[in-house]
């Protein structure tokens, strides 16, 4: 890692798991191997998230949740980072476009949920991040008929890519997104904080 960013060459697919990860768990590492044999990525990194500073309470110490979430992990193609700490970017449309610029000839594809799916309307530039960076979605409990009804969906379903051909996404020219079934793991990181087995400062 250079200046505390990841190493990446030209040519490379990698696939960008955003979160507070507070904590990560085992459905996040689930997540991650699906999608690197699903889209054909070579890499994920996770993106940390530093918390949102509007909220009351905010996520647990970004030191404590980088080195959770680096103990679940055993794999040399995923790497967590705290890009957009050291970015200084609040929105995933600035992330994206700050990454973009920076890893010239990089393929990045953004990795999330049917629940974002079905809100990405509402985020900050989300029409940006839709025609600039290729999306793979994986379904989660219960969330596939909103996603799939959502907004985004709707708008640019003439650029959905079909799940049997997903392996095509990193390299596809976006708009371009993909909807992915695959077993998943019932777990959130709510439940978990709310269970008392993850600690806040």
């Amino acid at each position: 890692m250079r200046q505390g960013f990841p190493m990446a060459t030209p040519g490379m697919v990698i696939g960008l798991l955003g979160g507070s990860f507070d904590p990560a768990h085992a459905a996040h590492v689930h997540v991650t191997r699906e999608s690197l044999k699903r889209f054909a990525l070579d890499r994920v990194w996770w993106l940390v998230s530093p918390g949102n500073p509007l909220k009351e309470q905010g996520p647990a110490p970004m030191a404590a949740r980088i080195a959770h979430a680096r103990g679940l992990l055993d794999d040399p193609r995923v790497e967590v980072t705290g890009i957009e700490a050291r970015l200084g970017t609040r929105y995933t449309a600035e992330t994206l476009a700050a990454l973009v610029a920076r890893y010239e000839g990089v393929r990045f594809v953004w990795l999330m949920g049917a629940d974002n799916l079905a809100q990405l309307h509402r985020w900050q530039d989300w029409r940006w991040i839709a025609d600039n960076v290729p999306m793979g979605v994986l379904a989660r409990p219960r969330m596939q008929m909103a996603a799939l009804s959502s907004p985004a969906a709707r708008i640019y379903r003439d650029r959905r890519i079909p799940e049997n051909e997903s392996h095509r996404l990193g390299r596809a020219e976006p708009p371009a997104w993909c909807f992915v079934h695959a077993p998943l793991l019932d777990i959130s990181s709510t439940r978990i904080r709310e269970s008392g087995a993850w600690g806040r400062a």
